[in-house]
Order: structure tokens, then sequence, then C-alpha cells
């Protein structure tokens, strides 16, 4: 295994200096990791635009920023639901009409283990219509701010990309046939993970170097991801292990986001996370990535179809 570039204890929040005039956005910052990312970039002096679907909690968490930081701190809320392509691409407008400059979107928000297959309002698998559809789109509008601000786009994977099948389930994207809420997920996860990298691969191969792009994951953290969503047993077996040494905090599972967002001079080819036992914990840095999910025909081909499925040509 290779060395941690970051020592021994890994990246920490530490090396973080002020960010004051820096601008992230973060989809998904009413709880878990998305909620500690968006205290933690708060606590730096940063504007942080978040993006939900649920007005009501973003007012709360607003709140509760302001009660720890003061009311000076500039947060604000776009509402957002990944699952609907139309409220995204309202979301997009309101962002590039509201907000000046992005130094990072970071694509934090996710569903996961779906008990049952439901589709979305324009006929996806749930959950690939809100892991990876959702965020394609607002990545690819957001993008000509992104390009102007010379920011970064940060994807949120999950380990979860290696425990289905090893590609793209072309022939049946919406699990029409064995459906299982672990495979789903797991070919969102890999999806994100894949279009990350083909999404680099293009921005320098078309000179548009200015614009950086990470992959990252956040080990087994204790949020409520499987909890809002999951079957009943996998809900038990979480909350089971939720209370074992083989799960860190959600603040913990923030760390590997953060430092997509803001650590300078940072590798883009790797993939970030926790480096410890089956990337579940421990110091964060590179973690090591499994062939299929760098496959370039599949990546080239899913690029196509995400574009055709969403409408969104970008401009590369």
């Amino acid at each position: 295994m290779k060395q941690n570039q970051f020592g021994k204890k890994g990246w920490t929040p530490e090396r973080i200096d002020s960010l004051k005039g820096k601008t992230y956005l973060i989809t998904g910052t009413t709880s878990g990791t998305g909620f500690e990312a968006a205290r933690l970039l708060l606590s730096k002096g940063a504007k942080v635009v978040m993006l939900n679907r649920n007005a009501k909690k973003s007012e709360d968490v607003i709140g509760t920023f302001k009660k720890e930081y003061g009311t000076t701190i500039e947060v604000s809320t776009i509402l957002m639901d990944l699952a609907v392509q139309a409220s995204v691409r309202k979301a997009a407008k309101e962002v590039l009409e509201t907000v000046s400059h992005i130094d990072a979107l970071i694509c934090n928000a996710a569903i996961a283990q779906v008990p049952k297959q439901k589709l979305t309002v324009d006929g996806f698998e749930s959950q690939m219509g809100v892991n990876h559809y959702g965020h394609f789109t607002l990545q690819g509008l957001l993008f000509p701010l992104i390009e102007k601000s010379k920011g970064r786009i940060v994807v949120v994977g999950s380990e979860g990309y290696k425990m289905g099948l090893k590609t793209i389930k072309f022939d049946d994207l919406n699990w029409d046939n064995d459906y299982t809420g672990n495979d789903a997920y797991s070919q969102s996860k890999l999806a994100q993970i894949m279009l990350a990298y083909e999404l680099q691969d293009r921005l320098i191969n078309s000179g548009k170097t200015d614009v950086k792009v990470y992959a990252c994951h956040p080990g087994a953290s204790s949020t409520s991801l499987i909890k809002t969503s999951g079957s009943l047993t996998t809900r038990f077996i979480w909350q089971l292990m939720k209370l074992s040494p083989l799960v860190q905090s959600a603040e913990k599972g923030a760390y590997p986001q953060l430092m997509c967002a803001t650590e300078p001079n940072l590798d883009q080819k790797g993939f970030y996370g926790p480096t410890g036992r089956n990337y579940w914990t421990g110091p964060v840095g590179e973690c090591a990535l499994e062939p299929h999910a760098k496959d370039k025909s599949v990546a080239t081909r899913l690029w196509k179809l995400s574009e055709k499925e969403t409408g969104v040509k970008w401009n590369i």
C-alpha cells in the first residue's frame, strides 16, 4: 500500500487556510457528511450555497449554523430535487442568476439501498436518477460558471461502486429484471465515479485544464443515508454497525470531499477517502480504485447516453 502523502494522520481540516471570499455549492446538506462539510467550510469563512430538496430542513440547518458561527455567516439555500430533472434545471438557473463564482461544486447528496424498484418522474431507476443523472445535469449546466471561476467539481462516490456489477448494465439500466437495492445503488455510484474520470479526460483533451475534477468516498460514516431509504434488514444491520468501531463519524466522512474541494495541487487521478481496512475508516488519503471504474469504452458510452437521457450537452 502506498504511503499517505499527508503523513500518518492523513488529511485533516487543519490544512485548510481561511476561505474568505470563496464560494462552495453542496448538494444534500440537511444531515450527514454534507451537513458537516458545509459546517466546516463556514467555520473557515467560506460562503456556502446549499442545494436541498426540503425547504424546512434547509432553513433549520441555516438556523443551526447561525447559532454556532453568528448571523453574519454567508449561507443560503436553493431548493432542488435531484430526482426531478426539471427541478435540477430550475435550481441551476437560479444559481447562475444569483451566484457569481463557484470555487467548488460538491456533489454529495445521494439515496441508497432503495428496497424496491422505483422510477423517477423522468423514468430513471431512482438511485441512478438521483445519484448519477441528477448530478450529471447539475454539473453540465453549472460548468460554464465553474470554468469561468477556475473551480472544481467534486464527485462523492462510494466504495459501494465495487459491490455490484463490474460494468454498466446498458441493456437494463432501470433493473426491470433482478432488481436489488444494493446492485442498483452500486451501479449509480460506479456511473458517478466513471464519469468523473471521463470528464477529466475530456477537459484535458479540449485544453480546458482550469477546471479540476475529483472523485472521493466517505468510507463507512454514521449518517442517515441507509435509515432514510434502506430496507428494514439493511437498516437493522447498519444500526448495529454504527455502534462498532467499523464506522466513523459523519464529520470524518466529510473530510475527503473537503480535501478535494480545498487542497491545493491535489492529483486528479487519485480516488480519495479513508485508507484504513476496507477503506471504511482511517486516515484520509489516496485509495486504490478497481480497474473497471476506469474502463474507457464503457465510460465513453455512458457519457453519450447520459447526454442523450438528460438532454445536457457539455460545451467541451
